[in-house]
């Protein structure tokens, strides 16, 4: 095995412990498949085919703070794969230099939250400490949902941390039970995106095949042990894999 597919199994692990932890594990995924040659297009692409099997993964690994939740996430669901198959025709039908072009944008927007996310999720812990009881019927639910997946099938770098947010303040739910929703809605975005990119564009396959394994390996560690990374050396490298990429585009 080359030095080239290690590293692309290793931060496909990584990838697929931060996005079941935090949210944002195409900020290591992503730079990487840049700095390796990859076109912007095409590794936005491979990189969402890859991470779409460890999303499920992180998913499956929190089937335990699902329960009494399944009506939920079956009805936004499909607000996730709607939103999903939008922003993964909208990265179809736009020119490929659009992409190039909104790229560092979207990646200094992600490194921004991702930066404010302990806020963030201090802001959820005080609103978690009551009991379980959703209030599942918020009229803005399905419009959040379904926006996020936009930008999930689109790009999806911290993608999590936005919807941890938005699931945080549209429900009344425990911290770890928001998580858990956001680990299903955002594996149905993804794979939603993976199955339309893997039938209608060029797929770099042997990485996104290696982002895949690490990912669903990832996954699990993230749904079982992934809380006791120290969340501050995790946010700095993915903020600085992040922000090495938008000086890459600038110096161009």
């Amino acid at each position: 095995m080359t030095f080239e597919s290690v590293l692309i199994l290793v931060v496909g692990f990584l990838a697929g412990t931060v996005n079941t932890v935090v949210g944002s594990g195409s900020l290591l995924t992503f730079p990487t498949l840049i700095a390796l040659g990859y076109p912007p297009l095409v590794a936005n692409v491979s990189n969402t085919i890859g991470l779409a099997p460890g999303s499920v993964s992180g998913a499956v690994g929190y089937r335990p703070e699902l329960a009494g939740q399944r009506r939920l996430a079956t009805r936004m669901g499909v607000f996730a794969a709607a939103g999903g198959a939008t922003g993964a025709a909208l990265l179809l039908l736009l020119p490929a230099s659009a992409f190039e072009r909104i790229v560092p944008v979207l990646i200094v927007v992600a490194c921004g939250l991702v930066i404010v996310q302990p806020r963030l999720s201090a802001i959820l812990r005080a609103r978690s400490a009551g009991p379980h009881e959703s209030h599942q019927n918020h009229p803005l639910l399905p419009l959040a949902v379904g926006g996020t997946g936009v930008y999930g099938g689109y790009f999806g770098a911290a993608q999590g941390v936005i919807l941890m947010a938005l699931l945080g303040v549209l429900i009344d739910d425990d911290l770890q039970r928001i998580n858990a929703l956001k680990n299903v809605l955002t594996a149905i975005v993804n794979v939603t995106a993976a199955l339309i990119f893997a039938v209608t564009t060029t797929v770099a396959w042997d990485a996104a095949l290696l982002l895949a394994i690490g990912s669903v390996l990832g996954g699990q560690v993230g749904a079982r042990v992934g809380r006791r990374i120290p969340p501050t050396p995790l946010r700095i490298v993915i903020v600085t894999a992040g922000l090495l990429v938008v000086l890459r585009y600038v110096m161009r």
